[in-house]
């Protein structure tokens, strides 16, 4: 697992991903987030407990021998079997990818999923938010990782979290300064986004001005009479 801090290589995708997502956890838990660690401790209790029989088979064998312990040693596969077995189970039909759980300061739980493609270096996350009160909304993001790893591969923060800030709404309530940067870097880059806005605003302006000028006219007339 690389270290957001370090160089890594722009052509491996496991390091891209692992040093994103690593980075998601670290974002919000800055913004008071309160992150669920559920997930990775039942994960961690399979794993432990699956490597503390196979632990056990190997002192009672080095000790006893095979012969007195043979019976015991079956059982201990067998159970390390239905562990190992369940582990792998609950790694891809429980956690399904997720890199992050846990609750907004105003009360929302977010989950988090992240995933990549063979050959596309693109980051892409399932965000789903479940309110206090309401219907759970998912949301999608796909942004290749050039944004926010330089030509060098070293990992820059800001742009990352003006994504999450800009593209989730519960994330951007808790850390506007990074919405308005990406607001702003979406009209640096598309200039023809910026003038539909200004052209919008002219048309506003100068329809309010021609609906304006019928008063004014008739204000001349009653002048006149």
């Amino acid at each position: 697992m690389a270290n957001a801090s370090e160089k890594i290589s722009l052509y491996n995708l496991a390091d891209l991903k692992n040093t994103s997502d690593d980075a998601i956890p670290n974002y919000l838990n800055s913004l008071n987030f309160k992150q669920s660690h559920y997930l990775t401790d039942v994960r961690l209790a399979l794993g432990y407990t699956a490597f503390t029989i196979a632990a056990a088979c190997f002192a009672w064998d080095y000790k006893l021998g095979f012969e007195d312990t043979k019976l015991y040693t079956a059982i201990a596969v067998v159970i390390y079997t239905i562990i190992n077995s369940g582990l792998s189970l609950w790694i891809m039909y429980v956690e399904k990818g997720v890199i992050y759980q846990g609750h907004a300061p105003s009360g929302e739980k977010i989950t988090i999923t992240s995933t990549t493609r063979k050959y596309d270096p693109t980051y892409r996350l399932s965000i789903q938010i479940v309110p206090k009160s309401g219907e759970p909304q998912t949301l999608e993001l796909a942004q290749p990782f050039n944004q926010w790893f330089d030509e060098t591969g070293l990992f820059v923060a800001v742009p990352f979290q003006e994504v999450l800030a800009s593209g989730v709404p519960v994330i951007g309530k808790h850390d506007p300064r990074r919405v308005k940067a990406e607001s702003q870097a979406l009209y640096d880059a598309n200039p023809e986004l910026l003038d539909a806005v200004l052209a919008a605003n002219t048309e506003g302006v100068s329809g309010a001005s021609t609906a304006a000028e019928p008063t004014e006219k008739k204000g001349g007339k009653r002048r006149k009479a």
